[in-house]
């Protein structure tokens, strides 16, 4: 591993968070964190599965909650990318005060 790389998060089984939901708010956190830049890929489900050691199920379960999100669009055939657009709870611009 090098010095630059950040350790990845567990996934807690016990929990009774479904895993694809504790994966989803991973990668929404390294989308917040800018570590996942808009526009660009998000690793793909083969990877995300053998990254955190989950079903490629659970991978694919934890994209489609991202996309519900408004996090992710996913392009067929190309893969799946961090929206350029900002999900609807983030601060638009402000209204003039009068």
């Amino acid at each position: 591993m090098s010095d630059t790389e950040q350790p990845k998060a567990k996934l807690d089984p016990l929990s009774a968070r479904p895993l694809y939901a504790q994966l989803a708010d991973v990668i929404a956190g390294k989308i917040a964190s800018g570590d996942l830049a808009p526009d660009r890929p998000i690793p793909s489900e083969n990877h995300l599965a053998d990254e955190y050691g989950v079903a490629r199920l659970t991978a694919r379960r934890a994209a489609q909650e991202l996309r519900e999100r408004g996090l992710i669009v996913t392009v067929r055939g190309k893969g799946s990318f961090v929206a350029a657009v900002p999900p609807k709870d983030a601060p638009e611009e402000s209204e003039p005060e009068d």
